[in-house]
């Protein structure tokens, strides 16, 4: 096997591994790294999602099956996130990838600090069900998670979690929408990139082997390791790696400020 998988591969399964401790994660982890590898962040974001439709599906069925999801609260978010995740997408495909990158970038350290906060912040549990809180919560995690990569958990499970939902039914909710807005998203990639995200082949397959891998075996060992030091780990990876690729965007970010203002 070509050792450029077996990257992707180790890229899925850490991921993966960290969105299964957590809740969250997969999309934000997987195009953080691939940014940071000199992908354009239309493809990086069309395969993360494409084999993340594999992931989600079964985690979605797992979490119906367990009981984990609240069915008010998957509704409210399904379509706002679906309509979000498809506007991102058509956005982040008519841009041009190296204007966008060093922006993702800031977006994805923020995200970082969002998981930092969570590490350390207890909130009062309670039940969230407010459509005029839950759709643009959805609709805005929607679009962002196609604009970074992911972004659906970071933004939507952190916020209703904030908000005092239950943790396990805020995870297993959250985590069944995810699968439709990341159709959405992958087939709003595939009409507007077309064969070109096919030709990135091996990194779909590796992140997909390496999330399938993950799966069965986050579950024993997110057991042994406590959820904050995961949270901590994963916040400051996050930041570190991308404040490393806004360095290196630095010259694009320059060029850009000066054609706009001269």
């Amino acid at each position: 096997m070509d050792i450029i998988i077996l990257l992707y591969i180790a890229v899925g399964f850490v991921a993966e591994m960290i969105d299964n401790s957590l809740g969250m994660a997969y999309g934000v982890s997987s195009n953080t790294f691939l940014l940071s590898l000199g992908f354009p962040p239309a493809i990086a974001s069309a395969c993360v999602h494409f084999s993340e439709m594999f992931v989600t599906l079964t985690a979605g069925i797992s979490h119906f099956k367990l009981g984990n999801v609240d069915k008010k609260l998957f509704l409210n978010l399904l379509i706002p996130g679906i309509l979000g995740g498809i506007i991102g997408a058509y956005i982040l495909t008519s841009v041009e990838g190296n204007i966008i990158k060093p922006f993702i970038s800031i977006y994805l350290v923020i995200m970082g600090m969002v998981i930092l906060v969570r590490a350390f912040r207890k909130t009062k549990e309670r039940q969230v069900h407010s459509r005029l809180f839950l759709i643009p919560v959805g609709a805005v995690g929607g679009f962002f998670d196609a604009i970074g990569g992911g972004g659906w958990g970071p933004i939507v499970t952190t916020t209703v979690m904030a908000r005092g939902h239950d943790p396990r039914k805020t995870v297993g909710s959250v985590n069944a929408a995810e699968f439709f807005v990341t159709v959405a998203e992958s087939i709003t990639f595939i009409v507007a990139i077309g064969t070109t995200l096919f030709q990135n082949w091996q990194l779909i397959l590796g992140l997909l082997i390496g999330g399938v891998v993950a799966a069965p075996l986050a579950a024993y060992i997110c057991k042994k390791i406590p959820v904050r030091v995961l949270l901590i780990i994963v916040g400051i990876l996050i930041i570190g790696l991308s404040l490393r690729t806004i360095y290196q965007s630095w010259p694009d970010m320059v060029a850009l400020w000066q054609n706009i203002f001269g």
